[in-house]
């Protein structure tokens, strides 16, 4: 398992310098440069590109760059005079994190519940307004859900607040916003898998033991059908943690995206970098941390310390182990 994991953090590390320098060659193609404007004439930006090394040859900018990042230093924002990214990263981020972390929570628990009572009851009217939930929450982009839930509860009910970030109702419109998209998926997932974990051998044999229908679909169908739902968790995760930028701009919230948006059209390198490689340093982990996880989901997963695979114990004898997790025993 250390061998393993020590490997895995061998290929994020490079996975986010990889990224870094494609960000890094791309923001420098796109034409004009931050100091470019009414006010500054050719002396002062040439004064500015050599203050900020940006004069220097590009490969001698991205050696420095990586050294710096290495080190945890973001850099210095080129628009923000004094601030540095670092700084605008932890004051914005908490924000983004809190509307994340609550639309991921609310996403999981009513998405596995939805899922669940789609599959139980597939065929009937339950499970066609599952799936149509779903279809809608995949199908409509968040900005238009977001404009939507504005327009009918802030402004034509005006039951709830239409922006800000103040206390709890403020956060309900934009928490739900948010959440409708990772909940239809999880929903579509979860009752995917959960039909083809419902007509297998050992789920007719917990029948047969005279199992009560809650103890089966909680200890066996829901532990085998959850494992393609965690698949998908890791870049979910880092997505929604690290806030949906249209929707903070439409509800005001103060975090990343406000930033981010911005540092590109003032082409901000520093900004645009550093968020960049916070985000990917945050993906890559989520993905980390979901792939350890297997081997707790499922005790039947073995991480193998040296190739990095993951193996199966053999199931126990009489008892026909299919899907994602053992049958609870």
């Amino acid at each position: 398992m250390g061998r393993y994991v020590l490997k895995r953090c061998v290929i994020a590390v490079v996975t986010v310098l990889v990224l870094v320098t494609i960000i890094f060659v791309l923001v420098r193609l796109l034409p004009g440069d931050p100091f470019t404007s009414e006010k500054t004439n050719e002396a002062i930006k040439e004064k500015m590109m050599a203050y900020y090394g940006l004069d220097k040859p590009l490969i001698e900018q991205w050696f420095t760059y990586v050294k710096n990042l290495l080190r945890g230093d973001l850099g210095v924002s080129l628009k923000y005079p004094g601030r540095t990214v670092n700084s605008v990263i932890a004051q914005t981020f908490p924000f983004s994190a809190s509307l994340g972390a609550r639309s991921l929570i609310l996403a999981l628990i009513v998405g596995l519940f939805l899922g669940t009572l789609a599959a139980q009851h597939a065929g009937k009217a339950l499970d066609y307004i599952c799936v149509l939930i779903a279809v809608i929450g995949v199908s409509m982009p968040d900005f238009i859900i977001g404009t939507l839930l504005q327009l009918v509860f802030a402004i034509k009910l005006r039951w709830l607040p239409a922006g800000q970030w103040i206390s709890f109702k403020y956060t309900i419109l934009p928490v739900f916003a948010l959440s409708l998209y990772t909940l239809s998926l999880v929903t579509r997932l979860m009752r995917s898998s959960m039909m083809e974990v419902i007509n297998q051998d050992y789920i007719m044999t917990a029948k047969a033991k005279g199992l009560s229908k809650f103890e089966i679909i909680w200890r066996h169908e829901i532990r085998n059908a959850i494992l393609p739902i965690v698949t998908t968790m890791g870049p979910l995760t880092a997505a929604v943690l690290t806030g949906t930028f249209v929707l903070e701009k439409i509800y005001a919230v103060p975090g990343m995206g406000k930033f981010y948006v911005q540092s590109i059209n003032d082409l901000d390198y520093t900004m645009v970098l550093g968020m960049t490689s916070f985000y990917g340093v945050f993906l890559v982990t989520a993905n980390l941390i979901v792939d350890v996880l297997y081997g707790f989901i499922d005790p039947r997963i073995k991480l193998e310390g040296g190739s990095g695979k993951r193996k199966k114990n053999k199931p126990e004898i009489g008892v026909k182990m299919e899907g994602g997790a053992a049958d609870g025993k």
